[in-house]
């Protein structure tokens, strides 16, 4: 039997040698199969608040930085980074060069996926019970690794790609559940658990973030004491479920304003604020500058991007 360390670092250069075959150029690349991506960047970059839906990163590459709560994290190879619900972080390539580009792959999670195969299958023999949060930094598992490079390989059979390739998800979404992060993300996942609880909370908000928010009856119609939605929430997600709510209309303040050409003012009551100005003290204390700065920062910064070859922005 080959050494586990040889073993992954020979299917990582393997992976290392498609993804530049496939990856000529600086971007992020959806593939056939529903929800899987590849992703190169050529330079390094600026640490930037943003939030994660359910993903699994490969970074095959390179390195990465994500700050999860008050918590530094670097991944690159040999790790990956998880996040169990949309998750709040700040984040930024670390190590990437026209010569040695940051190449990664990235596979959306589906919960109810996840909650299926939970069901079915045995919780990990080893898992950290010490924290809720969730999103983690895990070494990557040689089963992990195999299974991506199965995908990845598929993307040369586009006949088979696309049923083959939704097998290989299920995989994977099993072998997750079988890593050490895979104990929270099955209580994520599981109905009746306090952390699938916050995750209902999480997606409520997300549909909800422009109502006012009324912590006590949230937690009513989770069946939970608003002090225990409180303390759970800010387990796993690191922010209190205001501070919550204030990043994603902060957050979709501004892809308004880039994507829809909304003015601050728009922005600013499309996603509920009442007051422009409290808006733009609040915008500006997340991204470092007032909003009409910021997104003229923005795209100026995507511009030269182009222009340099440097590609689209990810945040995988």
């Amino acid at each position: 039997m080959k050494n586990y360390r040889y073993a992954a670092e020979e299917g990582r250069v393997a992976l290392r040698e498609i993804l530049l075959g496939f990856l000529p150029e600086a971007g992020r690349f959806p593939t056939p199969i529903e929800g899987f991506a590849l992703h190169r960047y050529d330079h390094s970059d600026t640490a930037k608040p943003h939030f994660y839906n359910p993903i699994l990163i490969v970074a095959v590459q390179g390195k990465k930085w994500v700050r999860i709560g008050i918590n530094d994290i670097s991944f690159g190879e040999h790790t990956c980074f998880i996040a169990g619900v949309n998750m709040p972080v700040t984040s930024c390539l670390l190590e990437a060069t026209p010569e040695m580009p940051y190449l990664s792959m990235s596979l959306d999670l589906d919960r109810h996926l996840m909650a299926a195969l939970a069901a079915k299958t045995p919780p990990p023999i080893e898992y950290n019970t010490d924290t809720a949060v969730g999103a983690a930094v895990q070494e990557l598992t040689q089963e992990l690794l195999d299974a991506f490079l199965r995908m990845i390989e598929l993307l040369d059979q586009p006949e088979q790609a696309k049923t083959l390739g939704a097998l290989i998800y299920q995989e994977i979404h099993y072998r997750l559940l079988a890593t050490p992060f895979g104990h929270q993300l099955r209580l994520l996942n599981s109905v009746g658990s306090q952390s699938h609880k916050i995750n209902q909370a999480i997606l409520w908000l997300r549909e909800n973030y422009r109502e006012a928010l009324q912590v006590d009856k949230l937690a009513a119609t989770l069946n939970m004491a608003s002090s225990t939605l409180y303390k759970n929430f800010k387990e796993v997600t690191t922010l209190s479920p205001l501070q919550y709510q204030k990043r994603l209309r902060l957050d979709e303040a501004q892809r308004l304003m880039l994507v829809e050409n909304c003015d601050v003012i728009q922005a600013a009551l499309m996603v509920g604020y009442e007051s422009a100005n409290q808006f733009s003290r609040e915008y500006k204390r997340l991204f470092g500058e007032p909003p009409r700065k910021n997104v003229v920062t923005i795209r100026t910064g995507r511009q030269a991007s182009l222009e340099t070859g440097v590609g689209r922005s990810s945040r995988s």
